[in-house]
């Protein structure tokens, strides 16, 4: 299965770092393996046309040779259709409750969100997928409701709240019920999935909530879940564990009570790969390929501290389901915290614990609505493998935003675009970091042959300190024998001040901290710019990153706004012209951060009562704005990370002050590879 062009949208700002350094991402922000379209016509060649439609975020995908078009809805919209095409006006749907919240104090595991699918079997003792639903174009406009998960219950002991319903043309999820809980020992609450039961004397056995029913209520709905785990044993005091919620895919985990012992498991999550089985930024993994949605939550545990209640199933966190919380008395044991339901899982909350840490009915994850129909059918394939392939302006085009494999079986002529990663903005009065190397050309014959395709990291930017730190470059993209060169770390107070020097032959330098020099460019590079030349003047700024179309700023003596990194450079490959490798912005005390270059680039941090510089704009992701101290704590600021798949360098960071342990230059942009041959 192939992967199409996708609409995605924000920077890499809160994208976590994966162990090949390429970057990782949360679902709003759809990072590191899809990329941005910008209309609502699939250019692939081939046969047909579907459906006109727009309504939450757009993501295209093939399956043979059929290509499919999937709405993403993660809050609640509208599905307009404005024309039928010749596939038909028939669409299919995932349409997945809000999950339930855990009770607190001996809490039960929240229940899942109903699930409800015309792709697979709906939720529960189902067998066979719903039928599609039939659309028009007059009226064409189609509410879509996303439900809240359950909200999380801090301050009162009480069963866990209920998940809202999803909704979708006549199709409506109900929200998971919630957990059981104290004062007293509950019984689960129905709903999509039924909430687990709470084990807390006297009462007891309490039953786990019953599945397709209305969240809360006793009203009989289209079966799409199970029901929540019981708590098991005779009447007596005692507060132990507590039962599982139920999943899309299974009942809740029951228990026996009046013993210390593990929690239920959280009820199986449920596999519905309706927009495209490598989608990672819908769904969750689950115990085998592909996206899983609405696992039951796992109950509260005491006194057992070798097996944690899983959310989603056993072996879990599967489907995004939270792990139930769990407390061991005494010294040796100690406590752990449980889990809310991941956003837009659909999955319940952890049942919570008293004791010494979080005691809270963890909140249900929000539900989600899917819509799909088919759009295209190809005539041809691919001529090569490898990569994310999409097409464009008569081109096949192959993306490579982590390592891989391009295979032509046969001679190609081929454009390529090779970006290294960035460098890491200083943590210390940092400088910023300077962007990887870009190279491009066009009409190049490629021989026959499998050639592996490295893509280089970002650069890890280290917390503030002592005037030891040291510099963060990225890593070397290769592809072909070329290398898009590592940008440089930026320079930090201390011995390394200097910015780094760009690598291989058009990596850029990294800004320097103050007095200190601004890092060399490798060849086609650009330099980074130089720190501000008396660090007792009033302003003490440090130097802009270097970036792919410019050098960056020198650093400024005077209190104003910092250095801004180095300019990226333009290409064309992906059919839309995108700006790569902007070098990250500098930092300087009584002003704004610096600007991140275009492409990119990191914001440098700044003091507070000042604004964090922004993100260089233009790449295929934004670089992150840099982010200002807190009051009372001026040294504590951060760089903005470097976009991903950009080679941005990261702005800089812990202006003023000398070595704030909280401050933190931004990370590097990682880098990426593109091919691009006649269709």
């Amino acid at each position: 299965m192939g992967r199409v062009n996708r609409r995605i949208g924000k920077s890499s700002e809160t994208a976590n770092t994966t162990p090949d350094g390429t970057g990782g991402g949360v679902i709003d922000s759809f990072l590191q393996t899809y990329f941005n379209r910008s209309g609502n016509v699939y250019n692939a060649p081939g046969t047909g046309q579907g459906l006109t439609a727009t309504g939450g975020v757009i993501s295209d995908y093939t399956s043979g040779s059929d290509v499919y078009r999937a709405h993403v809805f993660t809050s609640s919209g509208t599905f307009d259709v404005t024309k039928i095409g010749n596939f038909g006006s028939d669409v299919d749907f995932l349409v997945v409750g809000g999950g339930g919240g855990g009770g607190r104090s001996y809490g039960g595991g929240g229940g899942a969100g109903g699930f409800r699918s015309s792709v697979v079997a709906p939720g529960g003792p189902g067998t066979s997928a719903e039928s599609a639903l039939t659309i028009s174009s007059s009226p064409g406009s189609y509410t879509v409701t996303v439900g809240a998960g359950g909200a999380l219950l801090e301050a009162v002991d009480s069963p866990g709240n209920n998940g809202s319903a999803s909704t979708f043309s006549t199709v409506t999820s109900e929200g998971g019920g919630g957990g059981g809980g104290v004062p007293n020992g509950s019984v689960g609450i129905n709903g999509g999935s039924g909430g687990g039961a709470s084990d807390k004397g006297p009462t007891r056995p309490n039953a786990g909530g019953t599945a397709n029913r209305d969240a809360g209520g006793t009203t009989p709905k289209p079966v799409q879940g199970y029901d929540g785990g019981a708590v098991n044993g005779g009447a007596g005091g005692g507060g132990y564990a507590s039962a599982g919620g139920g999943g899309a895919g299974g009942v809740g985990g029951s228990v026996t009570g009046g013993a210390p012992a593990a929690g239920g498991q959280g009820g199986l999550a449920k596999l519905c790969n309706i927009a495209g089985p490598a989608n990672d930024g819908v769904g969750y993994p689950g115990p085998s390929a592909g996206r899983w949605f609405a696992g039951g939550a796992g109950g509260a545990t005491y006194n057992n501290t070798s097996t944690q209640p899983k959310g989603g199933g056993s072996g879990g966190p599967y489907g995004g389901g939270g792990n139930g919380a769990g407390y061991r008395p005494g010294p040796s044991g100690g406590p752990y915290a449980g889990s809310p339901g991941a956003v837009n899982s659909g999955s319940g909350g952890g049942g919570s614990m008293p004791g010494p840490h979080t005691n809270e009915g963890y909140a249900g994850g929000s539900g989600i609505v899917v819509v799909r129909y088919q759009i295209a059918q190809l005539d041809g394939i691919a001529k090569a493998t490898g990569g994310s392939i999409s097409f464009a302006g008569g081109k096949t085009i192959h993306t490579f935003t982590s390592s891989g494999t391009f295979h032509n079986p046969t001679a190609l002529t081929i454009d390529y675009l090779i970006v290294g990663g960035g460098g890491a903005g200083g943590s210390n009065n940092g400088g910023g970091g300077g962007a990887g190397g870009v190279i491009a050309a066009t009409n190049q014959a490629l021989p026959a042959s499998p050639r592996p395709v490295v893509i280089g990291g970002g650069g890890n930017a280290t917390s503030g300190g002592p005037e030891s730190l040291t510099r963060h470059p990225g890593t070397d993209t290769t592809f072909n024998s070329l290398t898009g060169g590592a940008g440089a770390g930026g320079g930090t107070l201390g011995p390394l001040r200097n910015g780094g020097d760009g690598a291989g032959t058009n990596g850029s330098g990294g800004g320097a901290a103050p007095h200190g020099s601004g890092g060399a460019k490798a060849n086609s590079g650009n330099m980074g710019g130089d720190g501000a030349p008396n660090p007792g003047s009033p302003g003490h700024g440090s130097g802009g990153g270097g970036g792919a179309g410019g050098s960056g700023a020198d650093g400024s003596t005077s209190a104003q706004t910092a250095a801004a990194g180095g300019a990226g450079t333009p290409n064309s490959i992906l059919g839309t012209t995108y700006v790569w490798a902007g070098g990250g912005g500098g930092v300087n005390g009584g002003g704004n951060g610096g600007a991140g270059g275009t492409g990119g680039g990191g914001g440098g941090g700044c003091e507070p009562g000042y604004t964090g510089g922004a993100g260089g704009t233009g790449g295929l992701f934004d670089g992150g704005d840099g982010v200002a101290a807190p009051s009372g704590d001026p040294g504590n600021n951060k760089g903005g990370h470097g976009g991903n798949s950009t080679g941005g360098g990261g702005g800089g960071g812990g202006t003023v002050g000398n070595g704030d342990p909280n401050a933190r230059g931004g990370n590097g942009g990682s880098g990426i590879v593109v091919i691009a041959y006649p269709t």
